[in-house]
């Protein structure tokens, strides 16, 4: 039996791992040979200028700032001031899906679109259109609704309409 033929494809695809093998071997050397063996530690080192660029001259001493410890900080500022929030809020039912158990709710004061699950509702069914009271609450996504209620269908007694006279 005779040997296989090597083909066409073959012969140049040896060629080309042959060529890319020597090209590498000579970036190699050239590497060697251009390698600073033995340089001052100096020339290693990078700086930080004042405006926080990275620089190979060493940073001028009379532009350092001195920082107090007492300026750094390194968590949130305490916001013991603040008044809490009126946590109930009102709005109106933009959007409700009951198959899949989800939907919108419109905040009244600002007009924002708050998620709400099923999940958050209080035992009561909502559906679109619905005036609802609600507290909102972080979730992982943004702020959800969470013990929706429906508002009370009778109107406050200031805003009654006066009983007719007999």
């Amino acid at each position: 039996m005779g040997r296989s033929q090597e083909t066409f494809g073959k012969k140049d695809n040896e060629k080309k791992r042959a060529k890319k093998k020597t090209e590498k071997e000579e970036r190699k050397v050239e590497r060697q040979a251009n390698a600073k063996a033995g340089a001052p530690l100096e020339e290693m080192f990078a700086y930080v200028d004042e405006n926080g660029n990275i620089t190979a001259t060493p940073p001028d001493p009379t532009k350092k700032r001195i920082i107090k410890d007492e300026d750094i900080r390194i968590s949130i500022a305490k916001q013991e001031d603040r008044e809490p929030e009126d946590t109930l809020r009102t709005g109106s039912v933009t959007f409700f899906n009951t198959s899949k158990g989800y939907g919108f709710i419109r905040d009244s004061q600002t007009q924002e679109s708050i998620f709400v699950h099923a999940n958050g509702l209080s035992g009561a069914t909502i559906g679109e259109n619905d005036k609802v009271t609600f507290e909102v609450e972080m979730g992982p996504k943004g702020p959800n609704a969470v013990r929706v209620k429906l508002a009370s269908a009778t109107p406050p007694p200031a805003a009654a309409a006066p009983a007719p006279a007999e």
